[in-house]
């Protein structure tokens, strides 16, 4: 999978989904503010990984949420 966000390399961490440019998996922002981080706590961590992408990847992934939802 890739995209201007995010992408999948066998070569890079293992292929896990990253953010594009980058070795860091998009999983780290899922498991940061799963936990009791922020999302200024992930991006002081992960320096390489803008505000702009890291907001544009929790967007998309609340469209797909959205799109895959059944009606009520």
């Amino acid at each position: 999978m890739n995209s201007p966000l995010v992408s999948r390399d066998p070569e890079i961490m293992s292929g896990a989904l990253c953010f594009a440019g980058t070795r860091v998996p998009v999983k780290n922002l899922f498991d940061y503010l799963e936990g009791s981080s922020s999302l200024e706590e992930f991006l002081e961590d992960f320096p390489t990984v803008s505000r702009e992408r890291a907001v544009a990847v929790l967007e998309a992934a609340r469209e797909r949420l959205a799109a895959d939802a059944p009606a009520a």
